[in-house]
């Protein structure tokens, strides 16, 4: 079975791509800054504006218009259906479950300081212990779980207090 990558534009479009279709594209050198595409007997100027290679995402210009693209690899997908989530660099005020599981620790209560890194609490999740920790320095406005508790995906586990 052939590797299937998807490409997503704009938030609006996805499409399916497979391996030899990104072979076929990465042979029109897209590392330059810009390029000329002939497909179908239709002319593309095509000019790569901004590129973040580790997270996958681009900006491009096509005959004039602006796309912001991201490319989904299969293991992003598999990761995608199954649930999970490989983290994410952005400050949060809260704390969601990333997965089904059962909380084994609760490390924190509602007024403690915390730093960027403390553990928070340890989520139980297909016989794995997944220890949550602070995004960021702060103040615990709210723990919403309990140590034995069964927690869906998405619950909210503990809030911050705002940063001003």
């Amino acid at each position: 079975m052939e590797e299937r990558y998807h490409v997503k534009v704009d938030e609006n479009y996805e499409f399916p791509l497979t391996a030899n279709d990104l072979k076929q594209i990465d042979q029109a050198e897209l590392s330059e800054q810009k390029v000329h595409l002939l497909h179908n007997n239709k002319s593309f100027a095509i000019e790569l504006l901004k590129s973040d290679f580790v997270n996958r995402n681009y900006r491009i210009k096509v005959n004039g218009n602006t796309y912001d693209l991201n490319i989904h690899t299969p293991l992003d997908q598999l990761i995608k259906e199954m649930g999970l989530s490989l983290g994410n660099a952005s400050v949060e005020d809260e704390i969601h479950a990333p997965m089904p599981g059962i909380i084994l620790e609760v490390n924190v209560a509602e007024s403690d300081e915390v730093k960027k890194g403390d553990f928070l609490c340890v989520l139980e999740a297909m016989k794995m212990e997944n220890t949550l920790t602070a995004p960021r320095d702060g103040v615990i406005k709210s723990v919403n779980i309990a140590q034995g508790e069964t927690v869906d995906k998405g619950k909210l586990l503990i809030e911050f207090e705002k940063n001003d």
